[in-house]
C-alpha cells in the first residue's frame, strides 16, 4: 500500500513538474506567488523615478493628538493596513504605520498607477506632445493605425472606454492580466488587441487602457516612463525619496504603467495635493488646472454596464460623493488609496493588504471607512 502510495504522489510530481516545464515563464510565476503582494518590486526589475528638491511635509498643531474611535480602528485594521496619512492645509494632521511599515517603506501602488499616468498624458498635452485628447491612438502606437484600432481616440482610453478585447480578470492564470503582470513582453501585449466595440460609448475598466497610454507617452516624449515621470512630475512635487517604477523585463523593457508605481504613504499624498492644488506646485503649473479639473470629473457622457450615466469615473480617477461632495481618489486592488477632499483642504492616504469585498455601487465599502475616519479629525 505504501509503495503504490508513493508511486502515486512521484507520478503527481512528475506530471506537475512537466506542466510548469512546458508552461510560459509568466504562468509559472504565477502559480509560484499565487497573487499579487504590496513587495511584489522585489520580483520586477525596476526604473528610478527621481526627485527633485526634497520638501518635507510640516507637521499640524494638533498632530496626532486625535483618536480613532474604536469601532472604526477595528475595521480599519480587519484589513490589515500598513500606512494611514492625513493631510489638511498642507500639514501632516495624523499618521500611522502598522505591520513594521513608517513613513520611507515602499509599497506598491497597484492601480493607484493608472491616476499618475493620467497626469502625465496631461503634461504631454500641456507640452504639445500630443496635440489633444481627441488625437488618433495610432498617430503614436503602429499597431493602432488601421481598421477598427485606427477609431480609437487617447480620450476613449483615458475614460476606460476604449472597446479593447482586454479580459479583466485577476483569480485567472491564462487570463492577459495575469500576462501583463508576471510576462516580460507588454508591448506584443497590447500590439495584439483589436477595437471589438464601438469607442467612447461604454465604461469598461480595462488594466490595457492604462499600459497602452504608457506607449503613447514613450512615444509622444521620446523617453521612458519613469524618466518622464522623473523629470515632469515627481521632481516638481517635493518627494522626499525616489520612487521605484516596475518594467516588464530588464532590458528594453516597459513600465508596468497600470500597476506598480512604489513609494510610501508621504510621497504618494503630494499626488493628491498637486490635485488639489489645481495641478499648482510652489508657483508652478506642472499640469494645467483645466486638465486637472476634467480628469477629476465623471465622463458622465458615457454609460456603464446597466446602461446608466457614469457618475464615478474620469481620466483615470475614480470619483465618489461623498455626503453631496465629490471627492477624487486614485485606487489600488489590495486597497491603496488617495483621496482629495476638497471642501476639507485635505488628502487621506491608506495603504494596505486588503480591500473591502463588498461594494456600494462602484466603490469598495472600505472607501467610506476611511472617509469617515477622516472626516472625524478634520476641521
Amino acid at each position: 500500500m505504501k509503495k503504490k502510495l508513493t508511486r502515486g504522489v512521484l507520478i503527481a510530481v512528475l506530471i506537475i513538474g512537466g506542466v510548469l516545464l512546458l508552461s510560459p515563464e509568466y504562468f509559472r510565476r504565477a502559480l509560484i506567488y499565487t497573487t499579487a503582494d504590496i513587495t511584489d518590486y522585489k520580483l520586477f526589475d525596476n526604473r528610478v523615478v527621481k526627485t527633485g528638491k526634497p520638501e518635507p511635509w510640516a507637521k499640524d498643531a494638533a498632530y496626532n493628538s486625535f483618536k480613532i474611535s474604536e469601532e472604526h480602528r477595528k475595521a480599519i485594521e480587519k484589513l490589515d493596513p500598513v500606512a494611514f496619512f492625513v493631510l489638511q492645509n498642507q500639514k501632516v494632521r495624523y499618521e500611522e504605520y502598522w505591520d513594521g511599515y513608517g513613513p520611507e517603506s515602499l509599497s506598491n501602488s497597484f492601480s493607484m498607477a493608472k491616476s499618475i499616468v493620467s497626469l502625465l498624458v496631461g503634461i504631454a498635452v500641456d507640452e504639445g506632445k500630443i496635440k489633444s485628447l481627441d488625437q488618433a491612438v495610432g498617430d503614436f502606437v503602429p499597431a493602432f493605425a488601421e481598421g477598427e484600432n485606427a477609431k480609437l481616440k487617447i480620450r476613449d482610453v483615458l475614460t476606460m472606454s476604449s472597446g479593447l478585447n482586454w479580459d479583466e480578470s485577476y483569480g485567472n492564470p491564462f487570463s492577459v492580466t495575469t500576462k501583463a503582470y508576471y510576462g516580460t513582453n507588454l508591448r506584443a501585449l497590447i500590439d495584439g488587441l483589436k477595437v471589438v466595440e464601438k469607442p467612447g460609448v461604454e465604461f469598461k475598466y480595462l488594466s490595457g487602457n492604462t499600459q497602452l497610454l504608457a506607449m503613447v507617452l514613450e512615444s509622444a516624449t521620446g523617453k521612458d516612463l519613469a524618466d518622464y515621470a522623473g523629470d515632469k512630475l515627481w521632481s516638481k512635487i517635493g518627494a522626499l525619496h525616489p520612487a521605484l517604477w516596475s518594467v516588464d523585463r530588464k532590458k528594453d523593457g516597459i513600465e508596468k504603467a497600470y500597476c506598480c508605481f512604489n513609494s510610501n504613504a508621504p510621497d504618494f499624498a503630494r499626488i493628491g495635493q498637486l490635485v488639489l492644488n489645481g495641478g499648482e506646485w510652489d508657483g508652478q503649473q506642472v499640469v494645467s488646472g483645466n486638465y486637472v479639473k476634467e480628469a477629476t470629473k465623471p465622463a458622465s457622457y458615457l454609460v456603464d454596464k446597466s446602461g446608466k450615466p457614469v457618475d464615478f469615473y474620469g481620466f483615470q480617477w475614480w470619483v465618489v460623493n461623498y455626503k453631496g461632495v465629490n471627492v477624487p481618489y486614485c485606487r489600488g486592488i489590495l486597497g491603496q488609496y488617495i483621496f482629495v477632499i476638497p471642501n476639507k483642504n485635505a488628502v487621506v492616504v491608506r495603504l494596505g493588504n486588503k480591500r473591502a469585498k463588498k461594494k456600494i455601487g462602484p466603490h469598495p465599502e472600505d472607501v467610506y471607512l476611511y472617509l469617515d475616519t477622516a472626516m472625524k479629525m478634520l476641521d
